[in-house]
């Protein structure tokens, strides 16, 4: 992360969607300079830079026009630098395949996952638990077909499914300290759980992903922001 050059990022520590551009930044050695926005009081950039979702993740790149959602900053990222590190496969009916399953992971399961932090229902509670471990057997289907027997989604390395996923490590973790709940078991996901010790093993991994203490001031945020404050994406 560098001061003073053209690629800007305007995000928050602990969202997982801006865990996804420092992904997508680390394995494309793209230089940037990270801007924090403090969710409690939202920068004039910020405004200005996203005014109707007034969120983050919001890429700034020199002249171009703000860019904002962490699915479609990460696609812009892949154009841009197309030969170092792509993250989309080459084949046009397995890249429609990833961006459909980025789609339902954050329409479905983010959603899900949210409310299941913020909850004080112990019935609700239960029934996003069933939720939330649907979604994952759902993508222990497509991890066996994404990854034809390798060891991420992408393949060989990680690639944009492993990234979609990948950035709610850190959460998944914190769910199971703090609400003893494991999204991912080697029972019903025996492939995931390969996968994620195999992202727990990689470097970009285990540098971008935030630790423990920092998705708990993250999650008291949100608490303090409820009801008003808007989604990350």
């Amino acid at each position: 992360m560098t001061q003073n050059c053209e690629m800007k990022l305007l995000g928050s520590v602990g969202s997982a969607f801006v865990t996804r551009i420092l992904f997508v930044f680390k394995l494309k050695s793209i230089e940037y300079e990270y801007i924090e926005v403090d969710q409690r009081n939202k920068s004039e950039l910020l405004l200005k830079s996203n005014p109707t979702l007034q969120r983050v993740p919001v890429l700034l790149h020199a002249d171009e026009h703000p860019i904002s959602e962490s699915l479609v900053i990460m696609e812009y990222l892949d154009e841009i630098r197309p030969d170092i590190h792509p993250l989309l496969p080459s084949n046009p009916s397995e890249r429609a395949q990833c961006r459909l399953l980025a789609y339902t992971f954050d329409t479905l399961c983010y959603p899900w996952m949210k409310e299941f932090m913020i909850t004080r229902e112990a019935k609700r509670r239960e029934e996003l638990t069933q939720l939330i471990i649907g979604g994952y057997i759902m993508l222990e289907e497509a991890f066996e077909k994404l990854s034809k027997g390798k060891a991420f989604f992408g393949g060989d390395d990680i690639g944009y499914m492993d990234i979609v996923v990948g950035s709610f490590l850190g959460w998944t973790k914190f769910y199971a300290t703090i609400f003893n709940f494991n999204a991912i078991e080697e029972d019903r996901n025996p492939k995931l759980t390969k996968w994620e010790k195999s992202m727990w093993s990689h470097e970009v991994a285990r540098s971008v992903i935030p630790n423990h203490e920092t998705h708990m001031d993250f999650l008291n945020m949100i608490i303090s922001k409820l009801p008003s404050l808007p989604d990350s994406a």
